[in-house]
């Protein structure tokens, strides 16, 4: 493995640099250039270990003459031109396994805080008011809890909500994917029985808008949302108009439709004032139904090395056998 160069572009756990390293790869880092910059050298690498910093495009990929596999330290390849890539014979990794489980335990806290009120709550305290019936909550107990998109971080949700009597119920394009913790449906059968929406799908031009007004008003029942997959599958005024008529009970967005591609930031400057601000998320800002967390579902300590151990063992594994 000697031969093997690796680009890395964004900087990870310490341990997949160290493992690599030990392996026998050839590691070399940089944080800084720009994607036009890293083209003019990336011809020199067999291999490359990003997050999100920029996209890479055709432009990238035909310049990159000696790639051999790109590694995403992340669970989607949206930052990819897969097709391009898989044309190309590179290889393309993803480590969805390394962060299922905080993205599960994510999911579950943050419709537990919605349906109990508990940040509104913890608010109103602090101002040093005792808000006692305006603050009473839901119970899960009884409710039907409906998840879109059934792979790893679906699966794991799933499996949280095993210590509550609820019902759970999936829907996914891939067919035969149940197990014990779920009942595969139709969008229409989840559709008409969900209280509970949770959102688990990749970004695609089949999800691109997904969560639109015609989608949300097909579901018989108002429900609470919770999206920790990717902003862009949300049409956020149509969301902000459901929260506003009470189709949507509330929503826990971890996610949001203005985040730049990198996840790192919002496409809004830090001294944008209101005014700069799109109507529908400013609603979000100011609203007691809604929680927001700024993309770290699956960001907890124990997701950030178990990303990079998937990595290394994905990245050995896939050498071995070429």
């Amino acid at each position: 493995m000697k031969n093997i160069k690796i680009l890395h572009i964004d900087s990870n756990h310490p341990l997949l640099w160290n493992q690599l390293e030990n392996a026998g790869f050839q590691n070399e880092e940089d944080f800084t250039s720009t994607k036009e910059e890293i083209e003019t050298k990336i011809q020199n690498y067999n291999g490359i270990v990003i997050r999100s910093r920029f996209k890479i495009d055709k432009s990238f990929l035909d310049k990159a003459t000696n790639l051999q596999f790109i590694a995403r330290v992340g669970a989607g390849l949206e930052s990819i031109d897969c097709d391009y890539a898989q044309e190309k014979g590179i290889h393309l990794i993803a480590a969805p396994e390394g962060n299922q489980n905080a993205v599960g335990e994510h999911a579950l806290g943050m419709l537990l805080s919605l349906m109990n009120k508990l940040n509104r709550a913890d608010k109103l305290v602090r101002e040093g008011k005792w808000v006692r019936e305006g603050n009473r909550g839901f119970e899960l107990e009884n409710k039907t809890i409906g998840i879109i998109g059934y792979g790893n971080m679906g699966k794991s949700f799933a499996k949280k909500l095993r210590g509550f009597d609820v019902e759970v119920l999936f829907y996914d394009i891939q067919e035969n994917v149940g197990d014990e913790n779920a009942t595969q449906v139709s969008l229409q059968e989840l559709q008409q029985k969900t209280d509970v929406l949770s959102l688990h799908i990749p970004w695609t031009e089949a999800t691109d808008k997904l969560i639109n007004t015609n989608f949300i008003n097909a579901f018989a029942k108002s429900f609470w949302f919770i999206n920790t997959s990717r902003g862009k599958n949300v049409v956020t005024a149509d969301l902000v108009e459901a929260l506003k008529s009470g189709k949507v009970l509330g929503a826990g967005l971890d996610v949001l439709e203005y985040e730049k591609l990198s996840f790192e930031n919002l496409f809004l400057s830090s001294r944008a004032q209101s005014r700069d601000q799109p109507a529908a998320f400013q609603y979000l800002l100011e609203a007691e139904n809604v929680l927001l967390t700024p993309h770290i579902a699956g960001w907890t300590y124990e997701s950030h090395e178990k990303l990079a151990q998937t990595i290394v063992d994905k990245i050995i594994k896939f050498i071995l056998n070429t």
